[in-house]
């Protein structure tokens, strides 16, 4: 399975309400790890948010998609320029594993795996409530982890809703209904 992980692989359902995708990154694996866990860092390709690291506690998720490119791309209409999510950390095995909840749409686990001099990032999106979630979090994952890749290679991203519009589009052609 790890040998179809590529830098823009896109996303496939595991079960009906559960998407999974994977990347390759320059490592090493600490790199990566610091990337999900550190607040700063994971604010340059995902989100900020203080995470303590323990099984049990909580992680607020701080979202300003529009700086995580520059220029920024025109933001859809009725998304907010920051979105504030809390979430729990479940499950917590540095630097291998993190699995929190993911308020609305069920529980999200990344994982790491060393492939030589790079890192194997998958991650697991489970119990998406309906298709247009889905397609939503497919494009988000996809984007996000594009964004990531060119952080971890200093290459600039495109901008997130450029992508991110793309992208659902994309999934949407892709997916089952």
């Amino acid at each position: 399975m790890t040998e179809h992980a590529t830098l823009d692989a896109y996303g496939v359902l595991t079960e009906p309400a559960t998407l999974k995708i994977q990347r390759l990154l320059p490592g090493p694996i600490e790199r990566v790890w610091a990337y999900l866990t550190d607040s700063e860092l994971r604010s340059q390709w995902l989100a900020a948010g203080r995470m303590d690291m323990k099984v049990g506690a909580p992680v607020e998720f701080v979202w300003r998609n529009d700086e995580l490119s520059n220029p920024p791309a025109q933001r859809p209409a009725g998304f907010p320029e920051e979105h504030r999510m809390q979430s729990r950390i479940t499950e917590l095995d540095p630097p291998h594993k993190l699995s929190v909840t993911w308020e609305g749409s069920g529980y999200v686990s990344f994982e790491l795996q060393r492939q030589g001099n790079e890192v194997l990032l998958t991650v697991i999106h489970r119990r998406l409530p309906d298709r247009e979630t889905l397609l939503q979090v497919a494009g988000g994952w996809h984007m996000h982890l594009d964004i990531l890749i060119a952080r971890a290679t200093g290459k600039e991203p495109e901008p997130f809703w450029d992508g991110w519009s793309r992208l659902k589009q994309e999934y949407d052609r892709r997916l089952p209904a």
